[in-house]
């Protein structure tokens, strides 16, 4: 597309794009009411269902795990006890009302943006998809959302209060409060929560019309200057629609900042209990307005840090500034400085696409365990007993474990071998924290994923090592350096076994706590169901005559509750050998 030059043409362009945008605008609006009502309905009908089916053994279950468990002392645990109908009771009506709420936001901008979005460059045929796009998508993702809570509240909430009630390993002390400090802890409470609140909440409005003015002025300088995405997309109805829509955002934006202040008031009480201080504790009431302050300042590109007064609240607190100011705060201005130069610059959607986003992450995963399940199963690891009994009966404490870690596993040998600083996902591909996705929960599971990559690099692992590892990983426990003397491993030193033991314990830990993300199970059951019925097929092609007949009496085998894994093992080697590029499927 040819960029406007002087101010004719571009006011020309923008005449000529008005009524274009207008007639977009009132189609996507006419979509979107109609849209939005069955998403609403969906989500709220699906998820009400949901929550209140499952609430009674959500409170029984709760009130089990906790009153079991040893991770928590007994002072915490009493109360806990009695502060747990509060959040028990508050969840159905949270969750249902916030159904409603967000129902409404994605039932109405879906289906108005995607009719934007359908007059892109790249989009064929855009006067069917104007009419079309946004339609079946959002009310499928409404059902996605249903499902994906559903996933939640049946497993991943089930698995984390298993978690809780396990046992302590040796050493480990329970968490408890000292009943010395409550009063303390409740006088600040007391001064934290309204305070801060008001205070950060005053900020907030303050600040609000610098967000305002200074994002108008962003969106208008890259719709003047036809900058950034607005060059390459849908250039001025985008523009103008983001123009339009920014208030929403600023009110949104304060909405968060008060909702958060009172968790920054009640953060305090920690304070007051780890620093065993009052007088700390009240400090970081005062110190936490000041940091939401420098936050914002840094966030909308004004004045250094803050005016408003910080005292120490951590008796280290002269420490943590000194490391602070030579190494965090210096980058994070350092950073400020460079994406405030490069924002005033042209962007383009090519510099965007090099930040991986999560579900381009998860897309890696998914593909990787699908060829590594194909793997392991012509390699006899594992075999159509355990697909079946994850897919059918919903038993994947085996696979749903394993299957990925292996797929990881195998990422942290080859990115250990190779000169690269992060995780290499294919090979014009790497993960890193600087192009990793902006999100915490993934910055928990890469981080880490990347300390074990350098534990391993730093190991030297011979070829042998690398395929005992992965058969290992499947196969054996990884408790103590002896539960791998059954499995071939070719080194004897028990120091170095140990360490390879952790970091597979490690990775294991990963894995689970990746599969209590309810799109990770998901997408993870669509996974098992393609491997599920490709072995069905292997099994019944005509072409394999002989090994067919092996593969179908392993698998009458395997729902017998036998064990034929060389029938199995013969049949899927034949499988596997016979596929096409046509069969690799990314769920």
């Amino acid at each position: 597309m040819r960029v406007p030059v002087g101010v004719l043409d571009w006011l020309w362009s923008f005449i000529s794009f008005l009524p274009f945008f207008l007639l977009l605008l009132i189609l996507g609006l006419v979509k979107a009411v109609i849209i939005c009502p069955v998403v609403v309905g969906i989500l709220v009908i699906g998820n009400s269902a949901v929550i209140i089916g499952l609430w009674t053994a959500h409170f029984l279950w709760t009130y089990y795990c906790v009153a079991r468990t040893k991770r928590i002392g007994l002072v915490l645990k009493i109360l806990v006890l009695l502060l747990l109908p509060i959040p028990l009771v508050l969840w159905p009506v949270v969750g249902i009302l916030g159904s409603f709420v967000g129902g409404i936001g994605y039932g109405f901008f879906a289906p108005l943006l995607a009719t934007f979005e359908a007059v892109g460059e790249n989009v064929r045929d855009k006067f069917y998809h104007c009419f079309v796009d946004g339609s079946l998508s959002t009310i499928s993702g409404s059902c996605t959302v249903v499902r994906d809570l559903t996933d939640f509240c049946f497993h991943s909430y089930f698995s984390y209060m298993d978690e809780l009630s396990e046992k302590v390993s040796e050493g480990e002390k329970p968490m408890d409060i000292k009943l010395s400090k409550l009063p303390s802890c409740l006088m600040v409470i007391l001064i934290a929560v309204p305070v801060d609140v008001l205070m950060i909440t005053a900020l907030a409005l303050w600040k609000s019309p610098f967000m305002l003015f200074i994002g108008w002025k962003r969106l208008l300088e890259d719709l003047i200057g036809r900058e950034g995405p607005f060059l390459e997309t849908v250039c001025v109805p985008f523009a103008a629609l983001a123009i339009i829509l920014w208030p929403l955002a600023v009110v949104g934006a304060v909405l968060g900042a008060v909702v958060s202040s009172f968790f920054l008031g009640l953060y305090s009480v920690v304070i007051v209990h780890q620093e065993e201080s009052l007088l700390m504790g009240l400090a970081y009431v005062v110190a936490v307005i000041s940091l939401f302050d420098e936050y914002v300042n840094d966030l909308l590109y004004l004045r250094e840090g803050s005016r408003l007064p910080r005292p120490r609240y951590r008796k280290n607190m002269e420490n943590l500034n000194a490391d602070e100011s030579n190494t965090g705060l210096k980058n994070r201005r350092e950073n400020s400085l460079e994406t405030k130069l490069f924002s005033q610059r042209s962007r383009t959607l090519k510099l965007a696409i090099q930040q991986y986003k999560p579900v381009h992450v998860w897309d890696w995963l998914f593909k990787s365990c699908e060829e590594n399940g194909r793997t392991l199963l012509r390699e006899g690891l594992i075999n159509i007993k355990d697909i079946e009994a994850c897919f059918t009966k919903g038993d994947c404490k085996k696979l749903g474990i394993k299957l990925p870690a292996s797929s990881l596993l195998q990422c942290l040998l080859v990115s250990a071998k190779s000169d690269s600083p992060g995780l290499v996902m294919s090979d014009d591909a790497e993960l890193t924290m600087n192009n990793g996705p902006r999100d915490k929960l993934f910055e928990w599971v890469i981080g880490p994923l990347l300390i074990m990559k350098e534990q391993i690099k730093k190991l030297q692992l011979d070829e042998n090592e690398e395929a005992c590892l992965r058969k290992i990983i499947i196969k054996c426990k990884n408790e103590k350096p002896e539960d791998w003397d059954e499995c071939g491993f070719s080194s004897e030193d028990n120091v170095r076994r140990a360490q390879l033991q952790g970091i597979l314990r490690r990775l294991e830990g990963v894995v689970a706590a990746m599969t209590r993300i309810p799109t990770f199970r998901r997408r993870f059951m669509n996974l098992v169901k393609v491997l599920y019925v490709e072995s069905i097929q292997a099994a019944a092609s005509p072409s394999q005559s002989g090994n067919a007949l092996k593969y179908k009496r392993s698998i009458k085998s395997s729902k017998d509750n036998s064990s034929d894994k060389k029938d199995s093992r013969n049949g899927t080697e034949k499988e596997a050998t016979n596929r096409t590029s046509d069969d690799e499927i990314i769920v």
